[in-house]
This record gives structure tokens, sequence and C-alpha cells, in this order.
């Protein structure tokens, strides 16, 4: 059974399939940038002191806070 955790959790170069959202108020914003369930997101980077972070979903690089990305449900 595949365990689930968030965007904030995955290291850089893994890559995982969005399964949903912790935050409904978040959620709509995210929803509106591309983050889709179903979707695939690739952890690129950390920012030097640990926030923001730098991910790829849809053909774009985009930069999340980590509360945020703490709200990205995955399946990996």
């Amino acid at each position: 059974m595949a365990r689930t955790k968030t965007v904030a959790q995955m290291v850089p170069g893994e890559t995982a399939v969005i399964s949903g959202f912790t935050d409904e108020e978040i959620s709509v914003k995210l929803l509106e940038m591309g983050f889709l369930p179903g979707t695939a997101v690739r952890f690129n980077f950390t920012a030097p002191f640990g926030d923001p972070v730098c991910v790829s979903v849809s053909g774009l690089d985009l930069s999340l806070r980590i509360s945020e990305a703490s709200s990205i449900t995955i399946l990996n």
C-alpha cells in the first residue's frame, strides 16, 4: 500500500503524484497554479535557509512556502 506524505517531505530529484490537500483555503490558490490531483510533481531544491522550495508541476518551475508545500499530499 502506498504511503501518503507531503511535498515538503520530498527530497531533491524526487517525483510523486499529487493526491490532495490538507488546507482548504490554500488549496484554491494551489489548484489555480496547476497543482491538480493526479498530476506529477518534482521536487527540485530548497532555498539556502530551507524556505521556499522549488518544484516542477505541469511544465512550470514554481516556488512554494514550506507551509504551502506541507498542505499538498502526495503518493510515491
